[in-house]
């Protein structure tokens, strides 16, 4: 057997694990890969040689190139994101959430809103809320881990394709996965009856197959994602609804704070009230990054580096030069 081509499921120490049609291999990277300082991400689609059928090793020698990719979690070739919140323990978090959509939204992937937890209080008013909100914006999921509700919808929502599970801890991703497959060794702990939240569970970023061609992936929990890499004017881009009426603005710059004949701020009765506070709290963080980028004398300048061998793979990087370098 010369080369297989297959799926980096997760990577441990100094070993990458590769799911491939012959079976499961521990890799090592080839060294030409390490010089050229190519980073393997969980998701990756990579060819394998020096195959030992016998002990299921193999070496990387080369990654193809990719469709989509996150930095955090770093995980490549994503269909979908679901975005995973409860309703209590830890309490619903309408502006982590936001934070959530809109980092799939800015990477152009597709997501899922997952409310978990609907046993705590199954007639509560948050939850008609939530619904009001986002059934325009996102498709969303109802779910109880702890009674097994809503799991045949989210199913539906994960088949054939590989998905990302995000959100932040102690919201009941791993116990999702747990009942979505049952066989899986997962650690999961209660919510922090002090702090009122959760503790991290899940360490580091695996892909786990529910089914065949079916990947989910459990990540950290995050407590906090900020917006502080890109500019704010791009933050108009990540809430469809603003966007939409953004369109009919007087100002082709404008950012929808302050600004005369703006035609968010004339119909923020059609925007959610917390989606706008969001969206100027995206702002706010936005403007803090120009500035760090302006005193610092930094600006952004694209290099593109080609990769030669068999499929040959196109890598944009983004290199921060000095500006008036001499």
């Amino acid at each position: 057997m010369t080369a297989l081509f297959g799926k980096v499921i997760k990577k441990h120490s100094d070993f990458i694990y590769v799911k491939s049609n012959a079976g499961l291999f521990e890799c090592k990277i080839r060294e030409r890969l390490k010089k050229e300082k190519i980073e393997i991400l969980v998701g990756d689609n990579v060819k394998i040689e020096e195959i030992n059928t016998e002990t299921f090793q193999a070496i990387i020698t080369e990654v193809l190139e990719r469709s989509n990719f996150i930095s955090r979690p770093a995980i490549a070739n994503i269909d979908q994101i679901i975005i995973v919140s409860s309703l209590f323990e830890p309490d619903f978090d309408f502006v982590q959430i936001n934070r959530y959509l809109c980092l799939a939204k800015l990477s152009n992937i597709p997501a899922i809103l997952c409310i978990n937890k609907i046993d705590i209080n199954k007639n509560c008013a948050l939850r008609t809320k939530i619904s009001s909100i986002y059934e325009p914006l996102y498709k969303i999921v109802f779910t109880s881990a702890l009674e097994g509700s809503g799991l045949q919808d989210l199913k539906k929502h994960l088949s054939g394709k590989i998905s990302v599970l995000a959100g932040m801890s102690g919201v009941g991703k791993t116990s999702l996965l747990k009942k979505l497959c049952p066989d899986l060794n997962l650690k999961t702990k209660d919510v922090s009856s002090k702090l009122k939240r959760g503790t991290h569970t899940t360490r580091h970023v695996e892909l786990i197959e529910i089914k065949n061609k079916c990947f989910v992936a459990d990540t950290p929990g995050f407590s906090y994602l900020k917006f502080d890499n890109i500019m704010p004017n791009k933050v108009n881009d990540l809430f469809d609804e603003i966007k939409t009426l953004s369109n009919e603005c007087y100002f082709s710059d404008c950012l929808h704070l302050n600004e005369k004949n703006c035609n968010v701020i004339n119909n923020l009765d059609k925007i959610d009230q917390k989606r706008y506070e969001s969206y100027k709290i995206f702002v706010e963080e936005a403007f803090e990054y120009k500035k760090k980028i302006t005193f610092s004398g930094n600006k952004k300048e694209e290099v593109t580096k080609f990769i030669d061998g068999p499929g040959r793979k196109k890598t944009k990087l983004i290199k921060l030069g000095k500006k008036n370098e001499k």
